[in-house]
């Protein structure tokens, strides 16, 4: 396991907040052994819960021609038909993955193809779970067309926690199935809007994996 680039800084900014702290209460509260020890386990604690946001565990993908693969670690918390209002404005089958502080939050192309559509969209941060979060929260929206001229819609979006939305596409690009499209940091979802009729493999609280486990096939 590796830790991602992203979380580099933040891991900086831990540890000298960490030295920070017990330094201080190792200079002011010297005789006070309990609190000591309490700020020492805490501190520890601390680094040990930045340090697992930003894992980047080795891991074997799934790949498939006509195969979606989630993008995301998470639980499944929508699959139903909805209107899409941003780009392809019709109805289509929503599949949405939400991704806790405790996991994997690296983001992976669900398939190969090319990115005809990206938008950054700055705006609120409602629970991840609201679901008008999928169209008031910041967010990205990228499209990428399949070989077989199939689009595939999907969608970054911040969460409470979340404040920061990194991304590493835009416009014209091939992308690779299960290759990183993306990051987002502490608490978020994602979601992917399907052509009607297309064959989900997932039920709803199902917890997946990104870059493994099949979403959907494509007809």
């Amino acid at each position: 396991m590796t830790i991602h680039k992203e979380g580099y800084t933040s891991l900086a900014l831990t540890v000298l907040f960490i030295m920070l702290l017990n330094a201080f209460v190792d200079y002011k509260f010297a005789d006070v052994v309990w609190l000591r020890w309490f700020i020492y386990i805490l501190s520890f604690a601390l680094f040990i819960i930045v340090l697992q946001f930003f894992r980047n565990p080795s891991r074997t993908f799934t790949s498939g021609e006509n195969l979606v693969i989630c993008p995301a670690d998470g639980k499944v918390v929508v699959i139903e038909e909805t209107e899409e209002g941003e780009y392809f404005k019709d109805k289509r089958l929503q599949v949405s993955i939400f991704m806790s502080p405790v996991n994997v939050h690296i983001n992976r192309n669900p398939i190969s193809g090319v990115v005809k559509f990206f938008k950054y969209h700055p705006g609120k941060y409602l629970a991840a779970w609201n679901p008008k979060s999928s169209t008031e929260n910041e967010r990205t929206t990228t499209v990428v067309e399949h070989a077989n001229g199939t689009p595939v819609l999907f969608r970054q979006i911040a969460g409470a926690l979340a404040r920061r939305i990194v991304w590493y596409i835009k416009e014209g690009d091939q992308v690779v199935q299960t290759e990183q499209f993306g990051f987002i940091k502490f608490g978020s979802r994602v979601d992917i809007f399907l052509p009607i009729g297309t064959k989900v493999n997932l039920q709803l609280d199902q917890v997946v994996k990104g870059g493994i486990t099949i979403l959907a096939e494509l007809g």
